[in-house]
């Protein structure tokens, strides 16, 4: 598990470099002068095209590896909004970052990953929707750092808020993204699976909502079978299913009860309740790192959403977490979930059940969680 997570450490320590550029500094006299101009000639026009030929150029070529920050903060501060100007920068980026990616292709494995990660941290901060296509080319590479860096370029915040405004072409954009981020939730990583459910929950489409639904039904078949990996990642998922239950924009969270949130309700269900019989269940199977990241989990949800989606006080999971009672946090969780019977608080409230069983016949609680594994798993 922890190899996963180092990833963010490495890749901290190459993308955050010194800023004292050892490399050929990126001439920007010339694009400064046309920053604050409100009308642009051709030859403005190209001064523009210039300055990202060789920014990007100077990026490629550098084997100095501590200056290509400095490189990608000057392109990135070059940006306008001037119409004329936006217009030059983007066409100019596009054709320039292609040509990049290209090249990145003939070099030294080493230098080709250096570079090409670069050009995609590059695309990241451009937030851009020509640039999407650069990157939803990466979303399948080999290598797990280039794909997750295309799927925070594909997920990056600004560029959901770009594909959320009214029009066709945004909108097509927008499905194609959720198209080929559905195909990578089977095989990713907990960071990669983290962007995506952001992306999921952000962006204005119903295909929106089925790829977060597909999202925790991945994780919760990852507890079913005890393989699951970075439990912190559910809690971040459960929030987001619960931002989906709950009015927005007041101070005061207040439920929306009713068959449009019943699939989401029913997910929160199973999932929080396998991460609680986790807990309970996996004393003598699981990491204290684990276990802390499911006491984490456990007690950030109670605060920040069951007792919302309940309407009244809650701190039972709080309590019997920090006195280690497993008992009395059992009793909860069958209080919270309902047994075969009768069904829980949750479902009571916000009118939802489990599905069907094998007889047809709706569930009043969730599936149980299996016991674990005789052996544990490595690491």
């Amino acid at each position: 598990m922890k190899a996963k997570w180092v990833i963010l450490a490495v890749l901290l320590a190459f993308v955050v470099p010194a800023m004292i550029s050892r490399s050929r500094a990126v001439n920007t006299q010339q694009i400064d002068t046309i920053l604050t101009k409100q009308q642009l000639s051709s030859q403005d026009l190209q001064i523009i095209d210039d300055f990202l030929k060789e920014a990007v150029q100077e990026l490629v070529r550098t084997k100095d590896f501590t200056s290509v920050a400095k490189i990608r903060t000057v392109i990135v501060s070059k940006k306008s909004t001037q119409a004329q100007y936006a217009r030059q920068f983007s066409e100019s980026a596009l054709k320039y970052i292609s040509l990049a990616f290209e090249q990145a292709k003939q070099l030294p494995d080493d230098r080709q990953f250096k570079v090409t990660l670069n050009l995609l941290i590059l695309t990241d901060s451009l937030v851009d929707t020509r640039l999407v296509d650069l990157a939803i080319g990466k979303l399948r590479d080999e290598n797990e750092v280039i794909r997750y860096w295309a799927v925070r370029c594909v997920t990056n915040p600004g560029l959901v808020q770009q594909l959320n405004l009214a029009g066709p072409a945004n909108a097509q954009l927008a499905r194609r993204i959720t198209e080929q981020l559905g195909g990578l939730i089977d095989n990713s990583n907990p960071e990669i699976l983290g962007l995506v459910a952001e992306f999921a929950t952000k962006i204005n489409l119903p295909e929106g909502r089925d790829l977060l639904g597909r999202i925790t039904d991945t994780r919760t078949k990852k507890y079913a079978d005890w393989t699951v990996q970075y439990e912190l990642l559910d809690g971040a998922i459960l929030k987001l299913l619960y931002s989906k239950m709950v009015t927005a924009g007041s101070s005061r969270p207040v439920p929306i009860i009713g068959e449009g949130t019943a699939p989401i309700a029913r997910r929160f269900g199973q999932l929080y309740s396998h991460v609680m019989q986790r807990y309970i269940r996996g004393q003598d199977f699981l990491s204290d790192t684990q276990k802390h990241h499911l006491a984490s989990v456990l007690v950030e949800t109670e605060d920040k959403c069951i007792r919302w989606l309940l309407e009244m006080p809650q701190t039972t999971i709080r309590k019997t977490v920090e006195r280690a009672d497993y008992s009395a946090l059992q009793r909860e969780h069958n209080r919270l979930f309902g047994n075969e019977t009768s069904p829980g608080a949750l479902a009571v409230k916000l009118k939802f059940d489990y599905g069907t069983d094998a007889a047809g016949k709706k569930r009043a609680a969730p599936l149980p969680l299996p016991e674990p594994p005789r052996t544990k798993p490595p690491g």
